[in-house]
């Protein structure tokens, strides 16, 4: 099962995506995205890495390249998120570049074929109507193409505002 949730900044997307993993049985793998750059990210990482492990999550990071990963186990996987992975296979040297989209989507469909649930979190773009220039544009479009198919790929799809879900597509597993 494949299910996207949507968010804004803050809105609660990533509790909610979690708990959906704890519904679900094990194992439990966390995919993240998150590229470390110093210090202050190193310690987040393990501040999260640790929280997760309480939760009886395997950490496995992934910031680029989706496509080629083997995950350890089948299970539930929580990719967190999609956001981090579009902008790092986007802007990173060795990421896919123009190609980005495309190979978000080719590392979702691997591990479709490697897990039982998938669970994706992602920012929700283009919800202000605001136009951008530049690269921001060009990585809200590569994102908003990521999102778009992934939703219609999914099984679910939901929204999170304020903490509260909402299904757009499919409904809360019980």
């Amino acid at each position: 099962m494949l299910t996207l949730v949507i968010g804004g900044a803050a809105s609660g997307k990533s509790a909610y995506a979690e708990s959906l993993c704890l519904r679900a049985p094990l194992p439990r793998t966390y995919l993240a995205t998150m590229q470390v750059w110093d210090a202050e990210c190193a310690a987040r990482v393990a501040k999260h890495r640790a929280m997760r492990a309480e939760k009886r999550f395997t950490t496995v990071e992934c910031p680029l390249h989706l496509d080629r990963l083997t995950l350890p186990d089948r299970g539930t996987v929580l990719l967190e998120d999609l956001g981090n992975l579009t902008a790092n296979e986007l802007y990173d040297p060795d990421g896919a570049g123009a190609d980005t989209a495309a190979a978000v989507l080719r590392g979702i469909e691997n591990l479709m074929k490697q897990c039982e649930n998938l669970i994706l979190v992602s920012n929700e773009v283009f919800s202000g109507g605001a136009d951008y220039a530049g690269d921001t544009d060009r990585y809200l479009q590569a994102l908003a193409a990521v999102n778009n198919a992934a939703a219609a790929r999914a099984d679910a799809v939901v929204r999170v505002t304020c903490g509260i879900p909402v299904y757009y597509k499919g409904s809360e597993p019980k």
